[in-house]
């Protein structure tokens, strides 16, 4: 089992930046592969970052590619997303969620373990 908890979400402008933090406890966090998912209201929940064990290939969705930065500390259990640029269709609940295994995958069903999620809202 892995427990996961978000932090870092608030309330920005367009331009602005926020960096989340999710920090995980349990079984062996260097295990994982993580990542990030967002949903926004009345959307499904959709893939935003992912991050193999090591912290090498991270994989980003197009819509935030250039502007979204995913990192780990495997030292500090966390795993991060830097956020930068944002835009108001940034807006969403964004959650954590953690694959037990190397492989990296960018759909919801493929993620075991998920966090509460963090509020990022984007003004205008």
């Amino acid at each position: 089992q892995v427990q996961l908890v978000e932090s870092g979400g608030g309330l920005v402008q367009a331009g602005g930046s926020l960096r989340l933090s999710c920090a995980a406890s349990g079984r062996a966090f260097s295990h994982y592969a993580m990542g990030w998912f967002r949903q926004a209201p009345g959307k499904e929940r959709e893939f935003v970052a992912t991050i193999g064990w090591s912290g090498s290939s991270p994989y980003y969705a197009d819509s935030v590619k250039g502007r979204f930065t995913i990192s780990r500390d495997n030292a500090k259990n966390t795993v991060y997303l830097q956020m930068n640029s944002l835009k108001p269709e940034d807006t969403a609940v964004y959650y954590c969620a953690a694959r037990d295994s190397i492989v990296l995958r960018t759909t919801t069903r493929e993620y075991s373990y998920w966090g509460q999620g963090t509020q990022v809202t984007v003004s205008i």
